[in-house]
């Protein structure tokens, strides 16, 4: 397995805007192969001392803390699936730079991670 994680910080008043964009997201990875896709919206996040999700993204008021992830067969597997999901038409649009998105991109992070621990 393999899994891409992201955090995003969204305005409140674009959860709804957010969520719309990340099912349709979804759907379109789920379609090119991805085992699952998760949208998480933070409950119960404290900003840190040192280090915290708040932090990590540079949240401002009015903001929520997005965590979300994509889960996969192998890392093999989802390096063909993101290139397929890129130059799928509809995320074309979505991503098309011209229209505005419902999350600031520049705060957002995202990585690959190799599951060590599976229960």
């Amino acid at each position: 397995m393999y899994v891409d994680g992201f955090v995003i910080p969204v305005p409140a008043d674009q959860a709804a805007a957010y969520r719309r964009l990340a099912r349709t997201a979804g759907k379109v990875w789920r379609e090119h192969g991805a085992l699952a896709v998760m949208e998480c919206r933070a409950d119960d996040v404290k900003p840190g001392k040192w280090t915290s999700f708040p932090q990590a993204v540079k949240l401002k008021d009015g903001e929520e803390v997005w965590f979300s992830w994509i889960v996969y067969r192998s890392r093999r597997q989802r390096d063909a699936i993101n290139a397929a999901v890129m130059k799928d038409p509809r995320m074309v649009r979505l991503m098309d730079p011209a229209k505005p998105m419902p999350f600031d991109a520049r705060r957002m992070f995202w990585g690959g991670f190799k599951p060590e621990v599976r229960l």
